[in-house]
């Protein structure tokens, strides 16, 4: 037969479906056809890549499940089991007609069911970031802003080291190990005066400043029996923001050639989809104020709870998976209120990089901005989402519970300006990560490393500016 120009799609779609033999064949029998161009052979691999890394992260099936969960509820029911099962509170996938549950089920469970929390034997609060949480740091910014009348204050400085670590004999022993490491672009009043201090190796190439997903560059030779490590340290100021938005001075914007990018759909992850549409009007109503409509959509999607994420690589659209999985970590709840935004007519964009705290925490994470005249860009932090005054609420609180809808605070450093963005120098391989750069990317001659095969670590430090 000829395989029509679709047949990539159709191929995904079985991938989608769980139908990993007949996609694999399907596959097989198109590479095998004459006059294959370049780009369809790609995608075609890329699907057989896919169904692997689909594997990875379906790798449990129900005892083995049940096992993980039970290390935290010793005397797990069946019938609870399946409760949590029939109720979509455990990500499953059928592949090949087997029941094959996420790696993180065993952990998301406790977040996601009130119930299951309830019965874990040891119960410990989740190593959350404490900026989640309305703070007096929050209040300092807050009062900083007004008392200052800036949008950009309590700048401190930081020294950061990022590393990527290479299993050894992930790569043979002469090749040359290509590593990509996540580093922070210049943003005037959320982080600046960026200053390269070392690297391991030392010969490096710092992508330009408007690379939207911006990187540090390495080559090494592997070394038989040691990992190959690469690392960079740098210098960056960083500043919290905060803006007292008067939703009665908000206009809509007029969408100049600058801004229309950002009311666009973009596909496959900014899709404007019936359901979203549907969505969309049941939250917005009848809403005109722009910042008013963002509001109502930042707590919609704050009320999505936080899970921790299959890869992203293996999600055909981001922004329709949120909607309709019923938990997003925070790369996806960010997609879905920029899909959101967007199909308001506001003007919605990404971030991303890493977050950290006192105490040895942190993480990787994605946020985002919106644009709101007469105001311009400001920032949103859907994840982090509504604080609410609690026990020790202060006079005041109540106006910080919108902080991250206009607000950020300074302990984050973002390597991201946009999603799903080429590097510099351009990566050969399949990326691990397709739509976002935050732990880095490894590739050798022989093709991609995925995370199995290598680790990243973050490590920071105050800078004494005196």
């Amino acid at each position: 037969m000829a395989w029509a120009a679709d047949t990539p799609t159709s191929i995904a779609a079985l991938v989608d479906a769980g139908q990993f033999q007949a996609a694999d064949a399907d596959i097989t029998q198109a590479l095998n056809q004459p006059g294959l161009d370049a780009i369809t052979r790609d995608a075609l691999l890329f699907q057989r890549e896919r169904m692997r890394r689909i594997r990875y992260d379906f790798s449990l099936d129900a005892d083995a499940l049940k096992a993980r969960i039970r290390k935290q509820v010793p005397d797990l029911r069946d019938d609870e089991f399946r409760d949590w099962d029939e109720h979509g509170l455990l990500e499953r996938m059928v592949i090949d007609g087997r029941v094959m549950y996420f790696k993180r089920d065993a952990s998301n469970i406790f977040r996601l069911s009130a119930g299951a929390a309830a019965r874990r034997a040891h119960p410990a609060p989740f190593d959350d970031d404490p900026m989640g949480v309305l703070n007096d740091y929050h209040r300092e910014v807050r009062t900083a802003s007004l008392q200052e009348s800036r949008s950009s204050v309590l700048p401190h400085r930081v020294r950061i080291t990022q590393t990527l670590t290479v299993d050894a004999d992930a790569v043979p022993a002469g090749k040359t190990v290509r590593a990509w490491i996540p580093y922070p672009k210049a943003l005037p009043g959320q982080q600046d005066d960026i200053r390269y201090v070392s690297s391991v190796p030392t010969k490096h190439a710092i992508a330009p400043d408007a690379a939207p997903m911006r990187t540090v560059y390495f080559e090494k030779a592997a070394q038989a029996g040691k990992p190959t490590i690469f690392s960079v340290t740098y210098e960056v100021t960083l500043s919290a923001q905060y803006h007292a938005i008067d939703p009665a001075k908000l206009v809509p914007a007029t969408i100049t050639p600058e801004l229309a990018p950002y009311v666009a759909e973009r596909a496959p992850h900014l899709v404007f989809t019936e359901q979203l549409r549907l969505f969309s009007r049941q939250v917005v109503g009848d809403e005109k104020n722009p910042y008013r409509i963002a509001q109502k959509l930042f707590a919609a999607v704050d009320e999505i709870p936080w899970a921790g994420a299959r890869e992203y690589s293996t999600i055909p659209d981001l922004s329709d998976y949120t909607l309709h999985a019923g938990h997003g970590d925070c790369g996806q709840q960010t997609m879905l209120l920029i899909a959101l935004l967007r199909l308001n007519g506001i003007p919605a964009r990404w971030q991303s990089g890493a977050i950290f705290a006192d105490g040895g925490y942190n993480d990787i994470h994605d946020w985002g901005q919106l644009y709101l005249a007469p105001y311009g860009w400001v920032p949103m932090d859907v994840t982090f989402g509504r604080l609410h005054p609690g026990a020790q609420a202060k006079p005041g609180d109540d106006a910080l519970e919108w902080f991250y809808l206009g607000g950020l605070d300074a302990w984050r450093v973002a390597f991201n300006s946009d999603f799903g963005q080429s590097f510099t120098p351009a990566k050969q391989s399949f990326r691990s990560d397709n739509v976002d750069s935050q732990r880095g990317e490894v590739e050798w001659s022989g093709g991609n490393l995925y995370y199995d095969q290598w680790n990243y670590g973050f490590d920071w430090s105050p800078v004494d500016r005196h």
